[in-house]
């Protein structure tokens, strides 16, 4: 694994910052915990890749409040400034 962040797919809306962070830290040091508002997913930035990977091993698929969790390395953020075109 390259990076040390993760992206947490299919959380149940009610979960919260300070119950991802209790979750993931079983498997290392916790930096970040971003969670996307009512988009049922979020992101956790890990001390370090091997933590980061230990994490992903040990949790993709997993049970935790009754959804199956998905977690993967997380991508880089699109580029989301709009393009100039030129109008003739």
């Amino acid at each position: 694994m390259q990076g040390s962040k993760l992206y947490v797919g299919n959380l149940s809306y009610s979960i919260t910052k300070e119950q991802m962070e209790e979750l993931f830290s079983n498997y290392g040091g916790v930096k970040q915990v971003n969670i996307i508002e009512g988009r049922g997913f979020g992101f956790v930035e890990m001390s370090n890749p091997s933590e980061a990977e230990k994490a992903k091993e040990a949790l993709n698929g997993s049970d935790f409040k009754g959804r199956t969790l998905k977690v993967n390395e997380a991508r880089p953020p699109k580029d989301r400034q709009k393009k100039n075109y030129r109008r003739y």
